[in-house]
């Protein structure tokens, strides 16, 4: 699926090459810039906004220079390709990512960095008696900035692998853009390796927030009144939001009468654990004792629990769990959930309308979620629809009501323009 032409243009006209965006391939240390016209209004907005925030297209061009992995070749961008919501995992068909080195695969799904600017850092909030983890980046909330997410897979031996800080640095320092990076953060940043480090997250994030969350989709649109939906997106968003049917918006949170797009980021950066079907695939999944416990680690130490949680809660009420992505540009993502054991947006969904019904269909003939130890079996979302249907009254969707709940979810992909 191509990538709506909005963003496609801007990318084509920022201060990168388009090959080195689109594809991960070319170079930091070598490309050059693109002076195209923008396609349209929305692409002429967002390459403004960059191009005349320096720091912003100081961190685009970090972003996707693949000179800055080990072996050289792989960018920030080949896991977080425009063209696929801004995830993709690096070509990877598993549905977890690929690194820069041959077989390096990783154990989750690349999450899109699309709207990422909105999440706050982890923390434990309790109301009513109940506490709940929200916000922190990753699916395990364990960076608690853009910035610091930015700098993960610099040194993931699993991603882009490079042995050091000082070998990110020294490549950078080599980079075409070496002077820009002196200008935004002095003339001898390169000579202390923590600072000069630091401050590549902190370009890295300037970029993304500055082009990565621009409101343009057809529900934005719809919002500020500019369009409306068709039958099949409408009758879509009304289940989306029917809090006794799909309820998706129960966490996804929108608000469609706001006027103000930036009300509706269809996320509430929460954990759940919603009884994801293990997948097979990823390498470290072949050991039947190994789980990815996602707030509990293994990418992660458990976080400590602040004194203010509900009676009776420890951390391993939160083992099992995972941060809820933003549904934006969901339809253009190759892959879904926190191990990519989806791959198509219609299972996802039927998924949330059949796993009580028909849990026999996701984890085998004992109908038990199985990627979670029986001891956290329990964590597993059972109290908000649709998950707390009982198993004997069907499917929460009928076929054609979750293609129409697909139909809306397509119209978060950002790009739109009126025909």
């Amino acid at each position: 699926m191509n990538y709506p032409s909005a963003l496609r243009a801007f990318f084509q006209t920022a201060s990168v090459t388009a090959l080195v965006v689109l594809s991960g391939c070319g170079g930091g240390g070598g490309a050059t810039d693109v002076a195209a016209p923008a396609a349209d209004p929305v692409a002429a907005r967002a390459q403004a906004l960059v191009l005349a925030d320096e720091r912003a297209r100081l961190g685009q061009q970090i972003f996707g220079d693949p000179d800055l992995s080990e072996p050289r070749g792989t960018a920030c961008v080949a896991c977080h390709q425009p063209t696929q919501g801004f995830a993709g995992n690096h070509g990877s068909r598993i549905g977890v990512a690929q690194g820069s080195q041959p077989g390096a695969l990783g154990l989750r799904n690349a999450m899109t960095n699309s709207y990422t600017g909105f999440v706050q850092p982890l923390s434990f909030i309790t109301t009513n008696g109940t506490t709940e983890a929200s916000g922190g980046h990753f699916w395990d909330g364990r960076a608690d900035t853009l910035a610091q997410q930015a700098l993960g897979p610099l040194l993931n031996p699993l991603e882009m692998n490079n042995p050091s800080r000082r070998a990110v640095v020294d490549k950078i320092a080599a980079s075409r853009y070496a002077p820009l990076f002196r200008q935004q953060f002095g003339a001898n940043i390169f000579n202390d390796t923590d600072a000069a480090f630091t401050q590549i997250g902190v370009a890295i994030e300037a970029f993304e927030r500055a082009a990565l969350q621009p409101f343009s989709s057809k529900y934005d649109a719809m919002v500020r009144g500019a369009t409306t939906l068709t039958a099949p997106e409408s009758r879509g968003m009304a289940l989306f939001m029917d809090p006794n049917r799909a309820n998706c918006a129960g966490c996804h949170r929108m608000n469609p009468g706001s006027g103000k797009p930036e009300e509706s980021l269809f996320s509430e950066f929460t954990y759940y654990a919603t009884g994801i079907p293990r997948n097979t695939a990823i390498p470290r999944n072949a050991d039947p004792a190994f789980f990815d416990l996602g707030l509990c680690g293994p990418e992660r130490t458990a976080p400590v629990l602040p004194a203010t949680v509900a009676p009776g809660v420890t951390i391993d009420n939160f083992c099992g769990k995972f941060r809820m992505p933003t549904l934006r540009n969901v339809a253009e993502r190759p892959v879904f959930m926190h191990n990519g054991v989806f791959n198509n947006l219609t299972d996802v969904v039927r998924f949330y309308s059949t796993r009580k019904s028909n849990p026999q269909r996701f984890y085998g003939p004992s109908g038990v979620p199985n990627d979670l130890p029986a001891k956290y079996l329990a964590n597993i979302e059972t109290t908000k629809a649709p998950f707390n249907r009982a198993p004997t009254a069907g499917p929460v969707l009928s076929e054609a009501e979750i293609a129409d709940v697909v139909a809306f979810l397509h119209t978060l992909s950002d790009g739109f323009r009126a025909p």
